[in-house]
């Protein structure tokens, strides 16, 4: 029975919505529906390599470090100290919500102790990833470099900003490290001008800064219920996904707490997101990789491409075993199935229920991505349902093949199915199980 165990999305005071895929699952849209029963929302990790994409009424806003509850009136949206912060792009987010007509004055916070990325981190990502025996597929937004600077002790701080006078002196000593770094990979070291533009975008960083830790646990202190958001997936975990192929962050549960400054026994539960199928963009194994014209049928029905990049993704069956792995590591209490309805005109849907590699079957989720790259998935086929499920608002309006699809997920996950999502508006979601 789906949901047999759910007691509702928002089953406690605090939860993490994080994916529970390769990223790109429908993250963004899950916040934004959650939001409405949230006072508070969080970003804990990534930054502007995110592209979360959320339909309100016939607008499409693409989100990119900016908490997608930001688009209801009123909740108040932070991003904490585990976040790396591009403030030009950030401020520019901020002024488009604005120029929509979406007020985010006075409902934005940004942690001192968050990380800052800068042009030359920009050209350090793409001379790196140009200089890479194996490619890794960056998103170029200079993530990897900023998170390396972090755990080198040589990052720049939001903190570091607010006294111009030390904000350019260390803003300075990055752009140094910069420069050396550039000459000995064969690239252009030229970042003139940068620690002055670091200090006029800082201008307007007084009235953003926030003790996000504090104000988290003042909020549930009250009594408030509070939504932490994750970026990209569990599978890009760069300790639990398929390393080297990875994102330069802890995209799972556990780093949650870590990166909004709060203790783990705060949250509540957690949301896995997950789509009816799997994507993958970027370089990296995919094992349930659709034949190439399946691949472009479903990426033109699902519209698969990088809300960042614009770089195709690369589609495939659902992996039972990536999702049951994603169930464990993150703690899941519930999951939110996203994108049902791009199933809907298939005769025969399927699943991966296990791998086999070299011969022994069961292989749980591998750690090295030549093993990823190796296995065999083992597939059972449903039935599809060929018919459309975009109308249905409540479980039993789905075809029983839709429901029997997800029954099946829901099993091989471990995990109650707490939400389902058969459209792109905030109404195409089923809550009620």
């Amino acid at each position: 029975m789906i949901g047999r165990k759910a007691e509702g999305a928002l089953s406690g005071a605090c939860t993490v919505v994080v994916g529970c895929q390769w990223g790109d699952e429908g993250k963004g849209k899950v916040v934004d529906v959650l939001a409405k029963d949230a006072e508070l929302i969080a970003r804990y990790q990534g930054g502007a390599n995110a592209g979360h994409t959320v339909h309100v009424g016939d607008r499409q806003v693409v989100l990119h470090q900016v908490p997608s509850g930001a688009l209801h009136p009123g909740k108040r949206c932070l991003l904490g100290n585990g976040v790396v912060v591009d403030l030009g792009q950030l401020f520019d987010e901020l002024d488009e919500l604005d120029a929509r007509g979406i007020d985010t004055s006075g409902r934005i916070g940004l942690s001192a102790r968050a990380h800052v990325v800068f042009p030359y981190h920009k050209a350090l990502d793409a001379a790196t990833e140009e200089a890479a025996h194996r490619k890794i597929g960056t998103t170029g937004k200079g993530i990897g470099p900023a998170y390396e600077a972090k755990t080198a002790r040589r990052g720049v701080r939001v903190a570091d900003l607010l006294d111009p006078r030390r904000g350019a002196e260390v803003v300075e000593r990055g752009l140094e490290w910069a420069r050396r770094r550039l000459a000995l990979l064969g690239a252009d070291p030229a970042l003139a001008g940068e620690a002055e533009q670091a200090i006029r975008v800082a201008d307007r960083l007084p009235g953003l800064v926030a003790d996000v830790g504090a104000e988290i646990a003042d909020a549930l202190a009250g009594g408030r219920r509070v939504l932490l958001e994750g970026a990209q997936g569990t599978a890009l975990d760069v300790d639990h996904g398929s390393y080297p192929f990875v994102t330069s962050s802890n995209t799972t549960a556990g780093a949650a707490a870590v990166g909004v400054a709060i203790g783990p026994t705060a949250i509540d539960s957690v949301i896995g997101v997950v789509k009816a199928y799997t994507t993958r963009v970027g370089n990296g194994p995919l094992p349930t990789a659709f034949d190439p014209e399946m691949d472009e049928r479903i990426r033109e029905l699902g519209g698969e491409y990088g809300a960042t990049t614009g770089r195709p993704r690369r589609c495939g069956w659902f992996d039972a075993p990536v999702a049951a792995y994603a169930a464990r590591v993150n703690g899941l209490t519930g999951i939110a199935v996203t994108k049902l309805d791009v199933l809907d005109t298939l005769a025969e849907v399927r699943i991966a229920t296990g791998y086999r590699l070299g011969g022994e079957t069961g292989v749980a989720f591998p750690a090295t991505d030549w093993e990823l790259e190796g296995v065999e998935p083992v597939y059972e086929t449903l039935p599809g349902w060929r018919s459309a499920t975009t109308g249905a608002r409540r479980l039993r309006d789905l075809p029983r093949q839709a429901r029997s699809y997800l029954e099946r997920i829901e099993e091989l996950v471990g995990t109650p199915i707490a939400m389902v999502s058969v459209g792109t508006r905030r109404s195409q979601v089923i809550t009620e199980l």
